[in-house]
């Protein structure tokens, strides 16, 4: 009976041990330790999602689909390389000017000021200008230090007719233009909000 007692008390303890591990358990307290319990747990859920036929299936099919999304749209490795590097480039340069622009450096004025708000100007006018959207042949293509995007520079006549014309030149709608340039914005937006986490 002492024995049993012993046992209940023992396991109690590590089950309010375990309990206090786990509120602990955070990505800003331990983050080597949470990404390794989730990538464990990712790994477990995919152990058991294949143990049935269904899942299986759906493993092997979106496994074979992405693979073939890959070979379709990038024909050699060193592309695709390429333009994941362009990609990274172009999220980590919106997100640093996010950062910038909320923890200052003691310039006092924002990057939105200076990056964000004539990017999204400069494209807006040229929208107009061409009386289309379809100025950027790559999502990365945007205003960088020493260097403008390809869209800029180039004469109306090299990307066709306008497709929103009207009878006083063109009227390109805002609900066209703001895709365009959302995703720069969120990453900005992302890097202010990151900036303002507490050091």
């Amino acid at each position: 009976m002492a024995t049993t007692q012993v046992r209940d008390l023992f396991i109690s303890g590590l089950r309010e041990k375990h309990r206090a591990e786990l509120e602990n358990l955070t990505l800003t307290n331990q983050p080597l330790r949470t990404l390794k319990l989730f990538v464990f747990a990712i790994t477990q859920w995919i152990h058991q999602a294949i143990q049935t036929r269904a899942g299986w299936f759906m493993f092997s099919s979106t496994l074979v689909g992405s693979i073939g999304i890959l070979v379709i749209t990038v024909g050699k490795p060193h592309e695709m390389t390429q333009e994941l590097f362009h990609y990274v480039k172009f999220g980590l340069w919106w997100l640093a000017h996010g950062v910038a622009s909320s923890i200052g450096l003691g310039s006092g004025l924002h990057t939105f000021v200076l990056y964000l708000g004539p990017h999204i100007a400069f494209f807006t006018m040229k929208a107009v200008q061409c009386g289309r959207v379809d100025l950027k042949t790559a999502l990365y293509y945007t205003i960088r230090l020493n260097t403008g995007p390809s869209w800029l520079n180039k004469d109306c006549s090299e990307y066709g007719p306008p497709l929103f014309p009207s009878a006083r030149g063109s009227r390109v709608p805002l609900s066209s233009i703001l895709p365009q340039v959302q995703l720069e914005a969120i990453l900005w937006g992302t890097g202010t909000a990151l900036g303002e986490l507490p050091p």
